[in-house]
């Protein structure tokens, strides 16, 4: 790859295999959108089953999805045979997470040796519009071994 900042085939790879292993991003019906280095986007679709009483996604769903993009944001930086843990995370819902799908992008701000920060932004994408949902901060740990 000739851009400065792609990512090797392995690290894709890796993060691929990663969101296969997890039962819920299965079970929700995750999707990856874009995968670069030290950013992740993740794609939710829609379907009632991820409601709350008034019919938006439920803020358990937005988050699950908020932390994966940031874990997986991470996980482009760690070093071959680590893996990744949530350490902490907060979020804030901004509006009713509402739209066709929901996108959550992980973004790293600070990567260390042992604990990483990332940035989460989820948005509620309804056609051609773009609602900021929920934002939030993250700490992750990379672990040594599988």
């Amino acid at each position: 790859m000739s851009e400065p900042d792609a990512l090797h085939l392995d690290i894709i790879r890796r993060v691929e295999d990663s969101l296969k292993a997890q039962g819920l991003m299965r079970h929700l019906g995750v999707e990856i959108a874009c995968i670069r280095p030290g950013e992740v986007t993740l794609r939710l679709p829609f379907r009632p089953e991820l409601t709350q009483h008034h019919g938006f996604f439920h803020a358990g769903a937005t988050s699950a999805l908020a932390d994966t993009a940031g874990g997986f944001a991470g996980f482009t930086l760690f070093p071959e045979g680590s893996t990744v843990l949530t350490t902490e995370f907060k979020m804030n819902l901004l509006a009713p997470a509402n739209g066709d799908h929901l996108e959550a992008v992980g973004r790293v701000i600070k990567h260390g040796r042992t604990l990483t920060i990332c940035q989460l932004d989820v948005f509620g994408i309804d056609g051609d519009s773009r609602t900021h949902v929920a934002t939030g901060l993250q700490t992750l740990i990379c672990m040594q071994g599988d």
